[in-house]
């Protein structure tokens, strides 16, 4: 699924992880290998759609240190932008900021967020789209 044999390695260790942490979960109602296939596919789903809406750059296009090296000017197009968005972030509650991170930069889906934040999905849904919005609205205002 992912045509890189480093991405499915770490994939496949993300997924092991998850499974020994749902195993209280499996039920028997379907074979092991089954549910294990299940949480996988699942997972990989997942993982490549969250990828196609977060740009990321691979580690070894980064110079040492961690600095990225521009080879043109698109990347210092984008500054402006993230300054404005790290001070739309400052000036949302903090409720609303960890909100947005678990699910922006952690990559939790909403049910993990769920779990981490003692919510159903439904209520995480509508706490993620309000905090959207706040941001957006704040960045619409300052632009």
């Amino acid at each position: 699924m992912t045509k890189d044999a480093d991405l499915a390695h770490d994939f496949t260790h993300d997924i092991f992880i998850r499974m020994f942490a749902r195993l209280d979960r499996f039920q028997g109602r379907s074979t092991f290998s089954t549910w294990l296939y299940a949480i996988a596919y699942n997972y990989c789903l997942d993982q490549l759609r969250l990828a196609k809406r977060i740009p990321t750059t691979r580690m070894d296009e980064m110079t040492e240190y961690g600095m990225f090296h521009h080879t043109d000017d698109s990347a210092e197009s984008l500054e402006p932008s993230l300054q404005q968005l790290g001070r739309a972030m400052k000036s949302i509650s903090d409720q609303d900021a960890a909100i947005l991170r678990l699910k922006y930069q952690d990559g939790l889906d909403v049910r993990q967020i769920g779990n981490r934040l003692n919510l159903n999905d439904s209520a995480v849904k509508m706490r993620l789209k309000r905090s959207r919005d706040r941001v957006k609205r704040i960045c619409e205002i300052a632009y």
